[in-house]
């Protein structure tokens, strides 16, 4: 029958070594006093005072045994003094790692805000807390954030299932009054927002739970394909597109770049407004950073005036720049796809607010890990 193994402490395990190796070195070094005077002559010796003559003097056996019952006095107070000392030091060393455990049992239980800020010197247990505790802000930071998303989405998801409620609601109580073309045309409005928003969160759930795909990919070639895409929708929004499209190779998943770049684009064409001169303008550019050779990709539009802190904010799941309860088309969730699209690549995501001398508006950049020498078409 299998039992559970016996569970011996760290403290525990510490002790009996700290213990064993100093009983062994009390024990070599009697040992090596013992092969000393074993070689003590073996006859009776002469003290060297001559006033002592009248005194015993004892010859190596008794020598030898004496040393012998020494010895084992020697030794367990050594062992003694091993198992007492060892078990102090050993719970002053792993302290530190109790200070640890602690913070696990806490977060097991659900709260994530308790951290170990281990103080003292810079060594392996503190090197260790500190990286739970690192580990502990990025789960906290992704709970938080899936309950904002959970929230966000029910809110979104609830409003054109509400809306195709109430409208088949009052259908049903007054089928006759109503204006059925106008009446289908408004469910399959609101239909199709609910199918678009769902489209959009499985894109975003793709997108969290994917490991990009490595091949060589031209953002240049992505961005240029967005433009085109987006061309018919410029001109009805009077939006001029202006294009500083140079090769950005870089290497991932080519669809969910594409998505990226076509978020980022249709988000410039749609929360567009006229700038000083009066002109809706857009820019989209590609190239390489000069510092580190990496691919990026810049999108920048007239616009809203918005503060660093509100434009920070963009990019979380459902945030319109109108505010959560925006207007027009899309469903809050360009930004934010396009945030985790950009980290699943190891990029980085940078959303900065234009000044209003500038038209307002926000310059986005994505900078990627640069990849091969991809050719731009």
């Amino acid at each position: 029958m299998n039992g559970a193994p016996v569970r011996v402490s760290a403290r525990l395990r510490l002790t009996l070594g700290y213990a064993f190796f100093l009983v062994v070195a009390g024990l070599a070094v009697l040992a090596g006093v013992y092969v000393v005077v074993r070689y003590v002559p073996n006859y009776p010796l002469t003290p060297a005072n001559p006033s002592d003559l009248g005194q015993p003097v004892p010859a190596r056996p008794q020598i030898l045994e004496a040393l012998v019952r020494v010895s084992g006095g020697v030794l367990l107070v050594l062992a003694v003094f091993g198992l007492v000392g060892g078990w102090f030091l050993s719970g002053w060393v792993l302290r530190p790692l109790q200070r640890i455990n602690d913070a696990v049992l806490v977060a097991a239980t659900g709260n994530l805000g308790h951290r170990v800020a281990l103080t003292g010197r810079n060594d392996e247990f503190r090197q260790l807390a500190d990286a739970f505790d690192h580990m502990l802000d990025r789960l906290q930071d992704a709970f938080e954030a899936q309950e904002r998303f959970a929230a966000n989405a029910s809110h979104e998801l609830r409003t054109p299932l509400a809306v195709n409620a109430t409208l088949l609601d009052v259908a049903r109580r007054d089928p006759g009054g109503q204006d059925y073309p106008r009446l289908l045309e408004r469910l399959d409005l609101t239909n199709a927002r609910a199918i678009g928003l769902t489209e959009s969160l499985l894109r975003l759930a793709d997108a969290n739970a994917v490991t990009a795909v490595s091949a060589p990919v031209d953002l240049a070639a992505l961005a240029r394909d967005a433009v085109d895409e987006g061309e018919e929708e410029a001109l009805g929004r009077g939006v001029r597109v202006e294009r500083a499209l140079h090769p950005a190779p870089t290497v991932g998943d080519t669809a969910l770049l594409a998505q990226l770049a076509e978020n980022l684009v249709r988000n410039a064409l749609r929360h567009n407004t006229p700038g000083p001169d009066g002109a809706r303008t857009a820019l989209v550019s590609t190239g390489r950073d000069p510092r580190t050779g990496d691919a990026v990709l810049r999108v920048e539009n007239t616009g809203a005036v918005y503060t660093p802190e509100a434009a920070a904010r963009l990019r979380e799941p459902f945030l319109r720049g109108a505010g959560r309860v925006g207007t027009g088309q899309g469903h809050g969730l360009g930004l934010a796809l396009v945030d985790r699209v950009t980290r699943v690549h190891g990029g980085t995501l940078d959303v900065r607010p234009r000044g209003a001398d500038r038209g307002g508006g926000l310059a986005v950049t994505v900078t990627l890990p640069a990849g091969g020498a991809a050719q731009s078409s």
